[in-house]
């Protein structure tokens, strides 16, 4: 079941983003944010779940049109035409974090290289912490976003030159 905090905090976020749906399941329930020219909410509970019901609130809350924004970028093992870089993109909208904890040194570095398996950074979505593999063999060329930053799907994360 989700919390109306959880609702509205995610709401917020779509509103916020290029992202036009976002589909979350929770034990059971299902939550679906879409945002064609206006941001609609739909609640789904299971069959066993809670009984369906859509707070009041949450939809009040993105009855305001939302703007217009472009479609986000397609989430591929895109290179960059300039100088052939395979970019490793953000799979989910999240918090961007270069380490593991605070105080602990960044997954990778410019410079640093990397095969298909190395973990390069983590994901926080939803208070889980989802790490992100490289996908390629190479080196590290460039950061694009800063520690703690907020991500969007599709978004370019990294610069590889692959192997």
């Amino acid at each position: 079941m989700f919390k109306l905090s959880e609702i509205k905090e995610l709401i917020k976020l779509v509103d916020s983003t290029s992202v036009q749906e976002l589909e979350v399941e929770n034990e059971g329930s299902r939550l679906v944010i879409r945002k064609p020219g206006k941001a609609e909410v739909a609640y789904v509970s299971a069959p066993q779940a809670v009984p369906a019901h859509t707070p009041a609130a949450p939809a009040a809350a993105v009855s305001a049109p939302a703007p217009e924004v472009a479609a986000p970028a397609e989430p591929a093992k895109a290179t960059d035409r300039a100088g052939n870089l395979h970019q490793i993109v953000s799979p989910m909208v999240g918090t961007f974090y270069r380490a593991p904890s605070p105080d602990a040194p960044p997954f990778v570095n410019v410079g640093d290289r990397v095969t298909e398996k190395t973990v390069v950074c983590i994901l926080e979505a939803m208070k889980l912490m989802n790490p992100l593999e490289a996908e390629v063999r190479g080196e590290i060329v460039e950061v694009l976003v800063e520690n703690g930053q907020l991500v969007e799907y599709g978004q370019p994360l990294f610069l590889v030159k692959p192997d």
